[in-house]
C-alpha cells in the first residue's frame, strides 16, 4: 500500500510539475513571439525608412545628372536635317498585274472573262473526258504543267493570275478530283473558240520571224563568202608581181655561177688576163697528160682497166 501511495503521489507531483513547466513554456513562448514581432516591425520600419531615403537620394542624383546633360547638350551645335520627301504610295497589285498588251496577245480578253464567269466546278468535274495515263513524270513550273505548248503555258500562267475564277477552280479540283493534265485539257477545250485565233497568230509570227532570221543568216553567209573570194583574188593578183624575178630557176643559177653579166659588160675589162692564164694552165696540163698516155700505152690500158 505504501508503494502504491508513493507512486500515486509521485505521479501527481510529476503531472503538477509538467503543467507548471508547460505554462511557463507557453508564457515564455508568447513573450518571445511578441518580442520577435516587435523586433520585426522595428526592422521593417527602419528598412522602409532607409529605402525612402535611398530613393530620394537616387532621384536627387538623377535630376542633377539630367541637368548636367541638358546643359552640355545646349552647348553642342545641332546639325540641320533636311526634310525627307514623301514617298508616294505603291498602288496595290501594280507589280503583280500583267500588262494589258500581253494579256491581249495571249487571248485573255473580256469575252474570255465573261465566258469563264459562267463556269462552275461541275463544268470541269463533269466534262466527258477520260483520264489518259501519263507516260512520264512531266514537271510543273509556276503551277503550270510543261506538257502544254509554249503559247498555252504562257496563257495558263497569265490566266491564273488575271482570272481569279480559274485559279479558284484549279485549287479546288487539283489534285483531289482530277489531275493537272486533265484540268488544262478540259480548260483549253472549253475556251478553244476564244483562244485559237490568238494561238494561231502567235505561231504564224514565230514562223515569219524564223524565216526572216534564216534569210538574214544566209545573206550574211553569202556576203562573208563574197568577201573571202574578193580577198583571195586580190592576193592572187599581188603574188606574180612579188615573185616575177624568181620564176626562172635556170636564170637564177646562171646569175649565181657567172655573176651579173650586165654589170660586167658595162664596166671596164678587169681581171681578164688572169682568167686567160688559168685557161692556159688547164690546156697545158691536159696536153701533158695526153702525151704521157701516148708514150706509155700500157699505163693507159692499166688505167683503163682500173
Amino acid at each position: 500500500m505504501d508503494l502504491w501511495t508513493r507512486a500515486r503521489a509521485f505521479a501527481g507531483e510529476a503531472s503538477k510539475r509538467s503543467q507548471e513547466l508547460s505554462a511557463e513554456a507557453a508564457k515564455r513562448s508568447s513573450a518571445l513571439v511578441s518580442e520577435t514581432a516587435k523586433k520585426s516591425k522595428e526592422i521593417f520600419s527602419e528598412t522602409a525608412s532607409k529605402s525612402l531615403e535611398i530613393a530620394a537620394e537616387a532621384t536627387k542624383q538623377a535630376d542633377l545628372l539630367a541637368g548636367q546633360i541638358k546643359h552640355l547638350a545646349s552647348d553642342l551645335p545641332v546639325p540641320s536635317i533636311p526634310p525627307i520627301p514623301a514617298i508616294p504610295p505603291i498602288p496595290s497589285g501594280a507589280a503583280s498585274e500583267p500588262d494589258a498588251a500581253e494579256l491581249e496577245r495571249y487571248g485573255i480578253t473580256e469575252d474570255l472573262r465573261d465566258f469563264v464567269k459562267g463556269m462552275t466546278i461541275s463544268t470541269f468535274r463533269d466534262f466527258p473526258l477520260q483520264d489518259e495515263p501519263e507516260m512520264s513524270d512531266v514537271p510543273t513550273v509556276s503551277n503550270v504543267r510543261q506538257d502544254l505548248n509554249e503559247w498555252q503555258a504562257k496563257h495558263a500562267t497569265l490566266v491564273l493570275s488575271a482570272v481569279k475564277e480559274i485559279s479558284k477552280f484549279r485549287y479546288e479540283l487539283c489534285p483531289r478530283y482530277m489531275k493537272e493534265r486533265k484540268f488544262w485539257r478540259v480548260y483549253f477545250l472549253l475556251v478553244n473558240s476564244y483562244t485559237a485565233p490568238f494561238e494561231n497568230k502567235y505561231f504564224e509570227e514565230l514562223k515569219v520571224k524564223a524565216e526572216e532570221e534564216k534569210k538574214d543568216s544566209q545573206k550574211e553567209a553569202s556576203q562573208s563568202q563574197a568577201s573571202q573570194a574578193t580577198t583571195a583574188e586580190q592576193k592572187d593578183t599581188k603574188t606574180p608581181s612579188k615573185t616575177s624575178t624568181s620564176t626562172n630557176p635556170e636564170h637564177d643559177l646562171d646569175v649565181f655561177l657567172l655573176g651579173d653579166l650586165g654589170s660586167d659588160d658595162e664596166g671596164p675589162d678587169v681581171g681578164d688576163d688572169g682568167l686567160d692564164d688559168d685557161f692556159d694552165k688547164i690546156d697545158a696540163t691536159s696536153g701533158l697528160e695526153s702525151d704521157d698516155d701516148d708514150k706509155n700505152p700500157a699505163a693507159g690500158k692499166a688505167e683503163d682497166a682500173k
